[in-house]
């Protein structure tokens, strides 16, 4: 295998940590998901005909999955060049972007896809190592 990438994910930012036989290279990409975007029609105000310019629910969740496609997108352009790929982090990010690389035809380069809570970035690599066996 010429390239194999380690990848953390949440819904905020992926750590993706790429081992060729040069050496390692760490990138991070940010969703700007996790940041509380202010959008139009979403304050509380108090005047009388307020409520008719409030957005729906199914508006603002429309926003957040377009943003989280955005985030996939990018992450996916990362790794597509990698041979294998382990996925890691908590919650459900990490599946929805197997999901995903599964849409993309690149499902047979996902090695696992495991569990895991918050990990500093020295952690990442170290379980990116052990996983490779470097």
């Amino acid at each position: 295998m010429n390239k194999q990438a380690g990848l953390w994910i949440d819904h905020r930012k992926a750590v993706i940590v790429s081992i060729t036989k040069e050496g390692e290279d760490i990138q991070k990409i940010e969703s700007g998901v996790g940041k509380r975007v202010s959008f139009r029609g979403t304050s509380n105000t108090r005047s009388p005909f307020s409520s008719q310019y409030q957005q729906g629910d199914d508006q603002l969740d429309n926003k957040f999955t377009e943003q989280l496609n955005k985030f996939y997108s990018e992450v996916i352009t990362h790794i597509r060049s990698a041979d294998a790929v382990l996925i890691f982090g908590p919650g459900e990010a990490k599946g929805e972007l197997e999901k995903r690389i599964e849409h993309e035809g690149l499902s047979a380069r996902i090695l696992a896809i495991e569990t895991v809570d918050k990990m500093t970035d020295r952690q990442i690599v170290a379980k990116v190592r052990e996983r490779f066996l470097i």
